[in-house]
């Protein structure tokens, strides 16, 4: 099985940009997106053997999820039942025979921070909201998740250390969710790599320095461990400040 998650920061912007034939190339089984900013009824896209499903944020042009599956999912949920978050079209979960598929964008703590008490609340509700999926079967999620955890994860961790993505609060929140029993799957694979990010900033020819952050994951429940078989970022996908994700499993 083939899963991808691409923040595609504007899907109308994305699909001028070779969208679909990357789309159609990549051929994953699920293809998540974050950050569509759109509302429904403002793009139709093609997609021949997928199912389709959209979150849109009650704000226009903000935040907005989906997800495109081969296999029909056995129930479709949005949100994590909190309307204060629910309202900003953040969270997809669909339900397969043996786990659940999520995909997220989490909010961003904003210049300043000042969104960052907001986002630990998010932090700890999403947290009680996969460990009660959890309950019933495993947990595969993925998407924007706007931290980096660790120093290795962006190019300049010693002057970003107290901005949105890098506070201690947000990588202490990302600590958490691992020590509650998920893997990061790119680290679970490849530990120690360097250099390898999933976001660059559209200001001072970031990507073309590799000045970049690594904040889009997938992350797995424990018990899937035994089924990955190899996760990757693939940096060289253009269309987006950000790049897709990619995880194999049996």
């Amino acid at each position: 099985m083939k899963f991808v998650s691409w923040n595609v920061n504007g899907i109308r912007a994305c699909v001028q940009k070779g969208f679909l034939d990357f789309f159609q190339e990549t051929d994953a089984d699920i293809f998540c997106i974050q950050e569509t900013k759109m509302q429904e009824g403002q793009l139709a896209l093609e997609t021949t053997g997928y199912h389709q499903y959209w979150n849109y944020a009650q704000r226009k042009g903000y935040s907005g999820t989906a997800i495109f599956t081969k296999k029909e999912p056995l129930s479709v949920s949005y949100g994590i039942g909190i309307e204060e978050h629910d309202r900003e079209g953040r969270v997809i979960t669909l339900e397969f025979e043996d786990f659940y598929f999520i995909t997220v964008y989490t909010p961003n703590s904003q210049n300043e921070l000042a969104r960052l008490p907001y986002r630990m609340q998010w932090e700890t509700d999403f947290l009680a909201y996969l460990k009660g999926l959890e309950e019933k079967k495993p947990v595969i999620f993925c998407g924007d998740l706007n931290v980096a955890h660790q120093e290795i994860d962006l190019k300049n961790p010693k002057t970003n250390r107290k901005n949105a993505g890098f506070t201690d609060e947000e990588r202490g929140k990302f600590t958490e969710l691992l020590e509650a029993g998920f893997v990061d799957t790119f680290r679970y694979f490849y530990p120690d790599m360097e250099g390898i990010y999933s976001w660059w900033s559209y200001r001072f020819s970031a990507r073309a320095k590799n000045a970049g952050w690594r904040i889009d994951y997938f992350c797995v429940s424990e018990g899937l461990k035994e089924r990955l078989k190899d996760a990757r970022i693939l940096t060289d996908v253009m269309g987006s400040d950000h790049c897709p994700v990619e995880l194999v499993m049996e």
